[in-house]
C-alpha cells in the first residue's frame, strides 16, 4: 500500500514552507542565531499562535490541538529544510515526556503552556545524550544537585524538567529555569542552542509516575524528530546543489549539463527519497504506538544521520570553494549535518542497537 500525506497534512507543509520562505531566508537566519534568546522569537510565536506548531502533539484536553506526532514531524521537516533555529525539539522532548507521566497535575499545568509557546526543555543524562562534563544529578527530597551539559535552549527555556537519581530510583523533577545556574555551550552548529546546567541544592517539585517510561518516550520522541530535522537538510542540499549547477557555468556550459555531476545528483536524489521514506515511516510508528516503533526510530535515524552526511559532503564538494566561505549556505547545512548526528546518537550506534 502507498503511503502518503492526506490533503490537510499537505496543506500543512506547504503553510509553513511558505512563511519559512518569507521569514526565514539566509539573512533572517544569521540574524537569529545572533540573537539574545538564539531563535527569531517573532517566527517562534507566528508558528505557535497562527499555526499552532508547539500544540500539534498535545491533545486539546491540555489546550492542544489534538493531532499527533507525525504531524509535528512534517514542521520539523520543513524547519530542517529552512536552517532556521526553533524551540519546537526540545519542547517536544519535554511534552512527550509529561505526555507519557502519570502525572495529571503537571500535565493540566505545564502542557497549555507549552501548546502556546512557552519554551521547554529537558535535562537529563540519556543513553546518548550524556557527555564526559555530566555530573550526575541526584535529588534528596525535593533538592537537586550535579550538571547536565548540552540541554537544548537550557538558558532560555520557560518550562524545564529534569531526571534526577532518588533513594527509590528515577524521577523527574520541575524546576524552575531562573534556580539553575547556566552556562551557555558554543556549537560548530550556530543554529543549535545548547547550555550546561548546575544544580547546587537546587529546588524541584517531583512529578509522579514512572519516570523511566516517560524519558523513554522523550528519547523516542527526540530521536525521530531530529530524523525529521535531518530529512528537511537533505532536501535542501539537494535543492541547493541542483540549484547551483544550472547555474554555474565551465568550459562554456552549465555544470549540471556534465553527465558525470548528473550521476551524482541522482544519487542524492535516491538519498532523498530514501531518507523521506524511512523517517516517515518512524514518525507514524511512533505517533501510533505501533510494536515496532523503536526499531523503525534506530533504522531512521541510522540512514538519514549518514545520508545528511554524505549529501552535505556532496554539496560542498559540488559547489566548490564558494561553499566553504561564511556568506553561503551550504557550510550552514554542513554544520548542521554534523551537530544533528550527535544529538541522539550517531549512526553506528543506532545499527549496533538494531542487531541486539
Amino acid at each position: 500500500m502507498e503511503f502518503g500525506l492526506s490533503e490537510e497534512q499537505r496543506g500543512l507543509a506547504a503553510t509553513i514552507r511558505t512563511l519559512l520562505a518569507r521569514r526565514a531566508d539566509s539573512a533572517a537566519v544569521r540574524s537569529a542565531t545572533e540573537s539574545g534568546p538564539g531563535y527569531d522569537v517573532g517566527l517562534w510565536q507566528t508558528l505557535c499562535g497562527q499555526i499552532g506548531a508547539a500544540a500539534l502533539a498535545i491533545p486539546e484536553k491540555y489546550d492542544g490541538a489534538g493531532f499527533t506526532l507525525f504531524e509535528t514531524g512534517i514542521v520539523m521537516d520543513e524547519l530542517g529544510r529552512s536552517l532556521a533555529p526553533s524551540p519546537l525539539l526540545a519542547s517536544v522532548i519535554a511534552a512527550e515526556a509529561l505526555l507519557a507521566s502519570e502525572d495529571e497535575a503537571a500535565r493540566e499545568r505545564l502542557l497549555p503552556r507549552i501548546a502556546a509557546g512557552s519554551v521547554a526543555t529537558l535535562a537529563w543524562q540519556g543513553p546518548s545524550t550524556a557527555a564526559p562534563g555530566d555530573e550526575p544529578v541526584r535529588a534528596q527530597a525535593d533538592r537537586l544537585t550535579g550538571s547536565v551539559c548540552h540541554v537544548l535552549l537550557g538558558d532560555a527555556s520557560d518550562v524545564l524538567l529534569v531526571a534526577a537519581e532518588t533513594a527509590t530510583g528515577q524521577a523527574l523533577f520541575e524546576v524552575a529555569p531562573s534556580a539553575v545556574a547556566w552556562t551557555s555551550t558554543p556549537a560548530m552548529d550556530t543554529t543549535l542552542r545548547l547550555a550546561v546546567a548546575t544544580f547546587d541544592d537546587t529546588p524541584g517539585v517531583r512529578l509522579t509516575g514512572d519516570a523511566g517510561a516517560a524519558l523513554r518516550r522523550a528519547h523516542l520522541a527526540g530521536t525521530a524528530g531530529v530524523a525529521a530535522l535531518q530529512l528537511g537538510c537533505a532536501r535542501r542540499a539537494l535543492e541547493m546543489t541542483v540549484d547551483y549547477a544550472k547555474t554555474r557555468v565551465q568550459f562554456g556550459r552549465p555544470i549540471g549539463s556534465f553527465q558525470a555531476l548528473k550521476h551524482r545528483m541522482a544519487d542524492m536524489l535516491v538519498q532523498v527519497e530514501t531518507t523521506r521514506s524511512v523517517v516517515w515511516a518512524a514518525m507514524y510508528a511512533v505517533a501510533t504506538g505501533a510494536p515496532d516503533a523503536e526499531e523503525l526510530v534506530h533504522v531512521a535515524a541510522s540512514y538519514a544521520g549518514e545520508a545528511l552526511h554524505d549529501l552535505a559532503a556532496e554539496t560542498i564538494q559540488l559547489h566548490g570553494g564558494i561553499a566553504i566561505t561564511w556568506e553561503h549556505d551550504a557550510q550552514m547545512l554542513f554544520k548542521r549535518a554534523h551537530a544533528l548526528g550527535q544529538l541522539f546518537g550517531q549512526p553506528h550506534q543506532h545499527r549496533a542497537l538494531l542487531a541486539l
